[in-house]
């Protein structure tokens, strides 16, 4: 193994108008249960879950991913990726670049052949002041537009029509833009003072959306004040309580209005939302788009 590993992903401080991003592959591809082999990429990847479960582990930890939910996954960094539902997961990939840096022919231009490491082909990954990096926290929830985005970049780069490559890098700056804008939660060590409870607590909200949790009920699972709590949600969520359970709870009811043919009573319900009118707007001003909408719109894609 590579021990220079610990020093990816190379970055270099670079300003928005620097980046430049060339896509090197972008596809759907579908994966059957199972473990997959440790890799590095000398580029950089956005793996979305279109269907199914997957996790990755990378940096000692493991990241368990939701139909819904991409992650990002650094040049030069060693990571191995698992699907985890019972039949076959279906992905959305995408290679890149942020500097136009790599010319690339083949799959051993993007993935590392640890027998024939070639350094000079690790790309960059920008740090711009006063944001964290992308791969700083690696999960997401893309909202739905960003999900399009994605997808036409798919067929944009399939297609490959006259000036495809200026379309795609457009697209390509706007799905970064997107992510960039999105809530991520920071790593947390369970063997911090109060990370064990606070990485238990989070998996039973994640576990049970529709329960009853307010800020009080938090800090009594806690065993903190209210205001001790929020300050700890906050630096590691970078949301108070509230919004953790409000994203976890829309995450749900996206999930279940692509998958299922619950009524949109039934899904707000189903996640914690009992006013259907409430669940709605609730539901409108994250996504940006009705219930209704998001339902018809996620399965023409």
């Amino acid at each position: 193994m590579d021990t220079t590993a610990s020093a990816f992903p190379k970055q270099r401080k670079a300003r928005f108008q620097e980046w430049s991003p060339s896509i090197h592959y972008a596809q759907f591809q579908s994966m059957p249960t199972g473990v997959l082999p440790q890799r590095r990429l000398y580029d950089f990847e956005l793996l979305y879950v279109c269907q199914g479960g997957a996790a990755t582990r990378m940096h000692g930890q493991r990241y368990k991913l939701d139909a819904g939910q991409l992650i990002f996954l650094p040049s030069g960094v060693y990571h191995q990726n698992e699907i985890t539902s019972a039949s076959d997961a279906r992905f959305l990939g995408i290679h890149f670049d942020f500097f136009d840096e790599l010319d690339i022919q083949t799959e051993a231009d993007m993935v590392v052949n640890e027998s024939d490491v070639q350094p000079h082909k690790f790309t960059f990954e920008p740090n711009v002041e006063g944001l964290p990096a992308l791969s700083q926290n690696p999960v997401y929830t893309p909202p739905l537009a960003c999900v399009q985005l994605m997808e036409q970049l798919v067929h944009e780069f399939t297609m490959r029509h006259l000036g495809y490559e200026l379309v795609c890098k457009a697209l390509m700056l706007n799905i970064l833009a997107q992510l960039l804008c999105s809530p991520r939660i920071r790593a947390l060590s369970p063997a911090s003072m109060h990370g064990g409870k606070l990485v238990e607590l989070m998996e039973r909200i994640e576990a049970s959306p529709s329960s009853a949790w307010t800020n009080t009920s938090i800090a009594e699972n806690m065993n903190l004040s209210v205001d001790h709590s929020a300050k700890l949600f906050k630096q590691t969520c970078g949301m108070p309580p509230s919004e953790y359970v409000q994203s976890i709870r829309h995450r749900e009811a996206r999930k279940l209005l692509r998958e299922t043919d619950l009524s949109v009573e039934a899904v707000g319900d189903r996640v914690g939302y009992s006013d259907i009118h409430y669940f709605s707007r609730i539901f409108r001003r994250l996504e940006g788009i009705s219930p209704r909408e998001y339902r018809k719109l996620s399965r023409i894609l």
